[in-house]
C-alpha cells in the first residue's frame, strides 16, 4: 500500500529551528544597527553641531590609520580642526562611556531580575551602589583626586557586596531572602553615611561637587574612564554572558537546576559577584545613575520573551543605547547640563508605570 505525505502530519525538520534563529538574531542586529545610529547622532548634537557625514569619515579615517600595513588614509579629509577635537577629544569618550555605563547597568539589572525571580529588582537591591556612592563621597570630603574617587568607589562598592554576602549566609534554607535583606539593611547604612556626610559638609566648597556627583553624570568623560570602567564591565559581562544559559536553568527552582547538573549556590554567587563588580565600576565614572537597570530590561523582556539567552545581550544594547539618548538629552536640553540621575527617574517611573499597566500581557510570568 503507497503511502502519500501531507504536510499536516509532518514538518519539514529544518523549518522551525530556521525560524528559530532569525528571531533570535534579529533584535540583536536591529539593536547593534540602532545604537551605531545613536552614537552617530550623539556625536553630531551639540552647540557645536557636527555633519554626522563628516563624523562617519572623520572615524573611518582614525580607524585605518592605526591599521598595521597601512601608511596614509586613502580618505580625503573634509573636516575641519575644530569638527576633529570636538568629536574625538569630547564627544566620543562621553558616549563610549555611556554606552558602558548603560549596558553594564541594563545587563546587571536583567540578572537580578532573573536570579531573584522578580521584576522589581534593580542593581540597588545589593547594596553596591550604595557603597560605592559612599566611597566617592568620602573622597570627595577629603578632597582628593579622581584616581581616588574611582578606587573608593570601587572599593566600597565590593566591601558591599561582601557585607551582603556574608548577611547571606546567615538565612540557612532561605539565602536568597537573606541577601535581599541583608542588601536593604548595607544600602540603608551607606545611605545614611552619605546623608551625614552631606549634612556634616562644607556648603560652598564640598556640597556642590558632592550632590552633582550623587545625582550622576558623564560631564568630566575621558578615554581613561572609559578604560577604567571597561575593564570590570567587561569582566563582569563576559562571565554573565557566559552563564546565560544557567539562568534559565536557574529559573526552573534549585532541585530542578542541581538534577541538570547546575550548582545553584555556586552560579549565583558567581552572578552576583559579576553584577556587584560591573555596579561599582560604572557609579565609580558616573556616580549613582538610577531606574536603567530598573527599566531597560523590561522593554528588552517585552520585545524578545523570556530567553536569556537573547534577553541579557538585548538588555546590554538597549541600556546603552537608552543612556546614549539619555545623555545626548541632558547636555543638549539647557543652557547648563542636567544631571542624569534627573532625567532617568523622570523619563524610568512613567515608563515603568506604564509597563505595569500593561502586565496583562504577562511577558514575565509566562516564561517562569
Amino acid at each position: 500500500m503507497a503511502v502519500t505525505y501531507s504536510p499536516q502530519q509532518e514538518t519539514p525538520p529544518q523549518t522551525a529551528p530556521v525560524r528559530r534563529n532569525l528571531l533570535r538574531v534579529h533584535p540583536l542586529v536591529f539593536c547593534a544597527v540602532a545604537l551605531v545610529v545613536v552614537m552617530i547622532g550623539a556625536m553630531a548634537v551639540g552647540r557645536f553641531w557636527v555633519p554626522p557625514n563628516e563624523i562617519i569619515r572623520l572615524l573611518a579615517s582614525r580607524a585605518i590609520d592605526v591599521m598595521p600595513f597601512v601608511q596614509q588614509s586613502p580618505i580625503r579629509q573634509t573636516w575641519t580642526g575644530a569638527e576633529a577635537t570636538v568629536i574625538m577629544d569630547v564627544r566620543l569618550p562621553r558616549v563610549l562611556l555611556a554606552f558602558v555605563v548603560g549596558g553594564a547597568l541594563s545587563l546587571g539589572g536583567a540578572c537580578l531580575q532573573a536570579l531573584f525571580r522578580n521584576p522589581l529588582v534593580s542593581p540597588d537591591i545589593i547594596g553596591v551602589t550604595a557603597g560605592a556612592s559612599f566611597g566617592g563621597v568620602l573622597v570627595l570630603m577629603f578632597g582628593l583626586s579622581a584616581a581616588w574617587l574611582v578606587g573608593g568607589a570601587f572599593g566600597f562598592g565590593l566591601l558591599a557586596l561582601a557585607i551582603v554576602l556574608a548577611l547571606g549566609r546567615l538565612g540557612g534554607g532561605a539565602p536568597m531572602l537573606m541577601i535581599v535583606l541583608g542588601g536593604i539593611v548595607v544600602a540603608a547604612f551607606f545611605n545614611a553615611c552619605v546623608s551625614f556626610l552631606t549634612y556634616i559638609a562644607d556648603p560652598y566648597s564640598e556640597l556642590p561637587s558632592i550632590v552633582h556627583w550623587l545625582l550622576g553624570s558623564l560631564a568630566s568623560a575621558s578615554y581613561d574612564k572609559v578604560l577604567i570602567a571597561l575593564i570590570p564591565v567587561t569582566i563582569g559581562a563576559v562571565a554573565i554572558l557566559g552563564m546565560r544559559w544557567r539562568l534559565n536553568v536557574l529559573s526552573l527552582g534549585d532541585d530542578d537546576a542541581a538534577a541538570l547538573g547546575v550548582n545553584p549556590r555556586r552560579a549565583r554567587l558567581l552572578l552576583l559577584s559579576a553584577v556587584a563588580l560591573m555596579t561599582a565600576g560604572t557609579v565609580a565614572v558616573a556616580g549613582a545613575v538610577s531606574w536603567v537597570g530598573l527599566v531597560v530590561p523590561h522593554l528588552a523582556r517585552l520585545w524578545v520573551g523570556t530567553d536569556h539567552r537573547v534577553l541579557l545581550p538585548t538588555s546590554l544594547l538597549l541600556g546603552g543605547t537608552y543612556l546614549v539618548v539619555i545623555d545626548t538629552l541632558a547636555r543638549s536640553l539647557g543652557s547648563s547640563e542636567i544631571p542624569l540621575g534627573i532625567l532617568t527617574a523622570m523619563i524610568g517611573a512613567p515608563v515603568f508605570v506604564l509597563l505595569l499597566a500593561n502586565s496583562r500581557k504577562k511577558a514575565w510570568l509566562n516564561g517562569n
